[in-house]
C-alpha cells in the first residue's frame, strides 16, 4: 500500500474503479507500465447490472460472475399491453451484481500488477514539478489524510459527474444526464410467483416498462439478479419523482410487498463527450466519457471497451510521447459504436416522446424481424448486415408506423 504522506511515482494513475477504470488499469498493468488505481470507497453504482455474452468473451470474465441469465424480455406498453420477446437460439443476456463485479475486476487488476489505492480524487496539479512530462494527482484517503502521486497519464473513470473530466475537458460541465434511481428487493420465491395472483414476475425475464407515470423520457425496469431484483427508472426531466415512479411500478409488478434490500441513485450520461483528452496529459473513460447506450441505458460492456481503448492511447502514448495519441480512444470507439449510439438516440428522442409513441413503439416490438435483429445485435455488439431483406421489412412497417396507418 502507498501512504498518504508519501509522493509516488506512475506511468499512469487511473482515477475510479469501476469497470472502465478497473478494465483500463488491468490492461495497462499487464502490459508492464507502473499503474495506480485510486477508488473512492464502498460505492456501489445504481445499476440493472445486465451485460451480453460477448463481454464475458472479450474480458475473460468468468461465468462464475453471473447471479442470473435472462432468456427472454417482456416489453409493456402504457395500455399495458405486454410483448414477449424470447432470445433464440439458447441465448442469453447475463446479469452481475456490481458490488461483486467491480470488486471482482479491481482485485485482477491489482493482481496484474496495479497498485491499490482508496480515497478521493481532489485535483491535478502541474507547477512546481521537476519534470515536467509529468502531472501530480492530489487525493484524500479515507482518513481524511492529503495524498499525492505524480503520473505521465491520467485516466479519468470516475463517474458521470467526473472531477477530472469537469477539471480538465472543455464541454464536460456542460453533459446531459438521465437520473437513474432503483430498489434491490427480495426476489420472491418460484410458489410465491405462481400461488400470489398480485406477483407478476419470472426470475429468467427481464420486464421493461414504456409508461409516461414511470418514466417520461426513458423506461422503468424489472430486472432479476437470482435472490435479489433491482427495480428502477430514470428521467432527465426535472421535478419527477423517480421514487414515487418505482412505487407504481413495484405495484404494477406486485412487488410493493417484497423486502427493500437497499436503494440507490445516480446520474446517467446521456451521449459521448465530443472530446474525451485534454490533448496533454488526460484522457476519459466509461461514465466520464458519456459512454452509456441511448434509449436502453446499457453502460457496462461499453464502460470496459472505452477503459480498454483508454488504456491503449495511453500506452501508445507513453511509448511515443505524442500526445495526439490520446485522442484514439474516443476516434476508435465511435468507429466501432457510434453509428449504434446515434440510431439509438434518434430512437429514444421520437419514440419515448409522448404515451403514444410509446404504444406504437412496443406495437413494433411484437415483429419478429424486429426481435430477431434486436438481439442479435444487443447479444454481439455489431449492426446485423447479414438480412437486408429483414431490414427492408422493418424500414417499410416502421414507416407505416409513423403515418399512423399500421395497427396498434
Amino acid at each position: 500500500m502507498v501512504r498518504s504522506d508519501e509522493e509516488h511515482v506512475f506511468d499512469v494513475v487511473v482515477v475510479g474503479g469501476g469497470p472502465a477504470g478497473a478494465t483500463a488499469a488491468a490492461d495497462l498493468a499487464r502490459g508492464g507500465h507502473r499503474v495506480a488505481l485510486l477508488d473512492r470507497d464502498g460505492r456501489i453504482k445504481p445499476c440493472g447490472g445486465a451485460v451480453p455474452p460477448v463481454l464475458l468473451q472479450e474480458f475473460a470474465i468468468p461465468d462464475a460472475l453471473l447471479v442470473a441469465r435472462v432468456r427472454s424480455a417482456r416489453i409493456v406498453s402504457p395500455s399495458d399491453r405486454k410483448v414477449e420477446m424470447p432470445i433464440d437460439d439458447g441465448g442469453y443476456v447475463g446479469m452481475v451484481d456490481r458490488e461483486v463485479f467491480d470488486e471482482w475486476l479491481r482485485e485482477r487488476a491489482a493482481s496484474a500488477g496495479a497498485v491499490r489505492l482508496v480515497g478521493s480524487f481532489q485535483k491535478i496539479e502541474r507547477e512546481g514539478l521537476a519534470e515536467p512530462d509529468r502531472v501530480r494527482v492530489v487525493y484524500d484517503d479515507r482518513q481524511g489524510h492529503r495524498g499525492t502521486l505524480r503520473a505521465r497519464v491520467v485516466i479519468g473513470a470516475d463517474g458521470a459527474r467526473s472531477r477530472v473530466a469537469q477539471q480538465c475537458i472543455d464541454g464536460a460541465d456542460r453533459m446531459p444526464y438521465v437520473f437513474a434511481y432503483h430498489e434491490f428487493v427480495r426476489s420472491p420465491a418460484p410458489q410465491e410467483s405462481a400461488d400470489a395472483r398480485r406477483v407478476d414476475f419470472d426470475g429468467s425475464r427481464c420486464d421493461v416498462y414504456y409508461r409516461g407515470e414511470i418514466s417520461p423520457d426513458f423506461y422503468g425496469w424489472v430486472f432479476p439478479h437470482g435472490d435479489v431484483t433491482s427495480v428502477g427508472t430514470g428521467s432527465a426531466q426535472r421535478g419527477f419523482s423517480a421514487r414515487r415512479a418505482v412505487e407504481t411500478l413495484r405495484a404494477a409488478s406486485g412487488l410493493d410487498g417484497a423486502e427493500t434490500l437497499r436503494r440507490e441513485g445516480a446520474p446517467i450520461p446521456m451521449r459521448p463527450l465530443k472530446r474525451w483528452d485534454n490533448g496533454r496529459d488526460v484522457v476519459l473513460a466509461g461514465d466520464a466519457a458519456g459512454v452509456v447506450a441511448p434509449a436502453s441505458g446499457e453502460g457496462i460492456y461499453y464502460a470496459m471497451t472505452g477503459g480498454r481503448l483508454a488504456a491503449e492511447a495511453a500506452g501508445e502514448f507513453l511509448a511515443s510521447g505524442d500526445a495526439r495519441k490520446l485522442a484514439l480512444a474516443r476516434r476508435r470507439f465511435m468507429r466501432k459504436h457510434g453509428r449504434v449510439f446515434w440510431i439509438l438516440g434518434m430512437m429514444q428522442r421520437f419514440w419515448y416522446a409522448t404515451d403514444r409513441r410509446r404504444e406504437r413503439f412496443v406495437s413494433i416490438c411484437r415483429d419478429p424481424d424486429v426481435q430477431s435483429l434486436t438481439w442479435q445485435a444487443y447479444l454481439h455488439k455489431r449492426l446485423v448486415r447479414k438480412r437486408p431483406l429483414a431490414h427492408v421489412r422493418i424500414f417499410f412497417k416502421d414507416v407505416a408506423h409513423l403515418l399512423g396507418l399500421a395497427r396498434t
